[in-house]
């Protein structure tokens, strides 16, 4: 049969099965996922069906239920079913009912997948709900990831029929003499990829009668297409950070913002939860400008963006602490604290910089708060947030760590000891 022939064409072109895999197919018990069943049970395949009752269309729930029920006790085929408490779902979640069903489906199907020792889950995804999602994509603004539509495997997730079209599988069960149920709600305008399929798909067939599968040739473009597009964005984003660092410390990234474009800022951040929107405005802002996401910040500083994961808190550096006599010190090195042991009481801690710290930097008169000096060093937001400061017993701040010393505690030709303390390096 010419259906089923081409099926195989496209399970083994796409690499979608393998001969001795234990597929479970999402059953319905409408014809997309009814002809689903029997194509691969005509091609060989071991299949087990996957029944979920949403428990949304009352009477129509039941029905669907007990047909899909007979179908499998009639072909031989194992029926695993589940009940979903879907409105509850939905209020708990905040989510509406579709994206509630959606979510309890896949996470059951998986389920049962890693409990029966599956290889793959089919669902009856063809054609003509390819074109659908292309245009549901584009209506809301897809980038070119959107535009490759479904993938034909997707992890687990497997998709044989994308190739034939809503008229073919008709056209299948026809020949085959099998009835299948109809869902009603597929007939209601509320939900927009329902008013795609009844209104603008038709409207778009006056101008092309093959726009469905003009729209899946295009989809299955960009996925051939996508490998190369993703390799030239992994090339341009090389020298950003590594997703999988963010969070363990302030990172910047050295990828200058002037050879930035909007796609590639959101390749890089996006998957950290920021919308295209925040990213167009802190790409043509000015220098401070911080937007958020449920889990990450990100800083526009100067010329480079930084990504700041919430919660996370760089490790305070380990101080060493050594007493000398003046004339034993030596070269003084850069990075390192020189103070007059004398005036300091100790004992002495580290703490967190605060808003209205000042001192008075070695070799200056007159106080700076440290937010204003550390500016002047062009640290970024996150690193003045950050930073350390040494006090002795009286409060005193003594160190900005890594960076000036406070001029009162200067190495004066009086000076008989010299407090060093050093930022302990790791190797």
């Amino acid at each position: 049969m010419q259906f089923t022939n081409h099926i195989a064409q496209t399970i083994e072109a796409r690499g979608i099965f393998q001969p001795d895999d234990l597929i479970l197919v999402a059953l319905s018990g409408g014809a997309d996922s009814v002809a689903l069943l029997l194509v691969l049970r005509d091609l060989g395949y071991k299949v087990e069906a996957l029944h979920c009752n949403f428990q949304l269309r009352g009477e129509e729930s039941l029905r669907d239920e007990q047909f899909v029920s007979t179908l499998c006790q009639h072909l031989d085929v194992p029926i695993h079913i589940k009940h979903f408490d879907t409105r509850a779902y939905a209020k708990d979640n905040k989510v509406s009912i579709e994206m509630a069903a959606r979510d309890l489906r896949y996470a059951w199907f998986r389920e049962q997948a890693a409990r029966l020792h599956a290889q793959a889950i089919a669902v009856a995804h063809h054609r003509d709900d390819q074109a659908e999602t292309l245009l549901l994509n584009i209506i809301r603004g897809t980038g070119l990831r959107g535009m490759a539509g479904m993938k034909y495997r997707n992890d687990l997730i497997c998709r044989p029929l994308l190739d034939v079209s809503r008229t073919d599988i008709l056209d299948y069960l026809s020949v085959k003499g099998q009835d299948h149920v109809t869902d009603s709600t597929n007939l209601e305008r509320e939900a927009l990829r329902n008013r795609i399929r009844l209104d603008i798909l038709p409207a778009l067939a006056q101008l092309n009668p093959n726009i469905s599968k003009t729209l899946s040739t295009l989809a299955c473009n960009v996925q051939d297409a996508l490998p190369i597009y993703e390799k030239g964005l992994e090339d341009s984003t090389s020298q950003m950070v590594d997703p999988q660092q963010v969070g363990t410390a302030m990172t910047a990234s050295p990828f200058s913002i002037k050879e930035t474009t909007l796609t590639l800022l959101h390749e890089w951040a996006g998957c950290y939860g920021f919308t295209r929107t925040q990213l167009q405005n802190i790409l043509t802002a000015s220098t401070g400008r911080m937007v958020e996401s449920a889990s990450h910040l990100l800083l526009r500083d100067r010329e480079h963006f930084i990504l700041h994961r919430k919660g996370s808190v760089p490790t305070p550096p380990q101080l060493v602490f050594e007493t000398l006599p003046v004339s034993k010190v030596g070269t003084m090195v850069r990075g390192n604290a020189y103070l007059d042991a004398s005036l300091v009481k100790m004992p002495i801690e580290t703490r967190r910089v605060k808003p209205n710290d000042s001192f008075t930097p070695l070799g200056m008169r007159g106080t700076r708060l440290i937010s204003n000096y550390l500016t002047d060093l062009k640290l970024n937001r996150f690193e003045k947030q950050f930073q350390e400061v040494l006090t002795d017993a009286s409060g005193k701040i003594l160190w900005v760590v890594g960076h000036a010393t406070d001029n009162h505690f200067r190495i004066t030709p009086s000076t008989t000891d010299v407090l060093i303390v050093r930022i302990k390096r790791e190797y």
